[in-house]
């Protein structure tokens, strides 16, 4: 009986550990599924993302490309993504279907970006999994994270992946502060996650599927699904004395 009742309680406690597929379903439409398993932690899966493109993925890269565009490595892009005038994509890097690029926008290399996502002006990506229709519009960093599907960033989101004494980055996953072990790690925002426009997400920030960041918001931790975190702060006027 007191094994029957440990045994019970260890089942509870895996079923409570925070997996990837809490956060993300993986598109059907993609390839490298094999290396996002639905059941690690979900961290795990910004160490997967320069093994998946290791993998043997054939490169493509549209004739004609338009004025300053500038591609090295091994890249592919699906021929309905959309290049602008002007950016910069460093390989290994995969570009599904109808994603559409801005001006401006950096890809340093070790980025995975989902179907139907908005890549946007002077925003940089750096070893990143985006997953379909995904929307990082305006003016954000993007570093070791993984975005969900149908995530939006507001204008001037940063999301930072480096600790300033440079320590791995810890999570709070299951109500437990775990060591990820990671020197660098980014955001993990689920699907259909939104942030406010110039928030900041410290390293390690996990957003569960719908959930929201206001504007102007530092945060840290995990923020579960569905829940809202504000930034409430006064304001006032007065009469200008000039």
């Amino acid at each position: 009986a007191e094994n029957l009742r440990l045994g019970a309680e260890f089942g509870a406690c895996k079923a409570a550990r925070m997996i990837a597929s809490d956060l993300f379903d993986f598109p059907k439409n993609m390839p490298f599924a094999a290396f996002f398993s639905p059941d690690v932690a979900p961290w795990k899966w910004v160490s997967q993302i320069k093994a998946a493109l290791s993998s043997d993925f054939e490169a493509h890269v549209p004739d004609e490309l338009p004025q300053g565009v500038r591609i090295e490595g091994k890249v592919f892009i699906d021929p309905s993504a959309k290049l602008p005038a002007f950016c910069h994509i460093n390989g290994p890097a995969w570009i599904g279907q109808g994603v559409e690029i801005r001006p401006g926008a950096y890809i340093r290399g070790n980025a995975i970006i989902g179907p139907g996502s908005v890549l946007g002006n002077s925003c940089e990506f750096k070893n990143c999994l985006v997953l379909a229709k995904a929307q990082i519009p305006h003016f954000s960093y993007v570093g070791d994270s993984v975005l969900g599907n149908g995530a939006h960033l507001g204008a001037g989101v940063i999301l930072s992946n480096l600790r300033l004494d440079q320590k791995p980055v810890k999570v709070m996953a299951s109500g437990e502060r775990v060591d990820t072990g990671m020197r660098k790690l980014g955001a993990l925002i689920g699907d259909n996650a939104e942030i406010g426009c110039n928030s900041a997400l410290n390293p390690g920030a996990i957003l569960g599927r719908r959930s929201l960041i206001g504007p102007l918001v530092n945060f840290s931790g995990t923020l579960g699904a569905e829940q809202l975190c504000l930034n409430k702060q006064e304001s006032f006027t007065i009469a200008r004395r000039d």
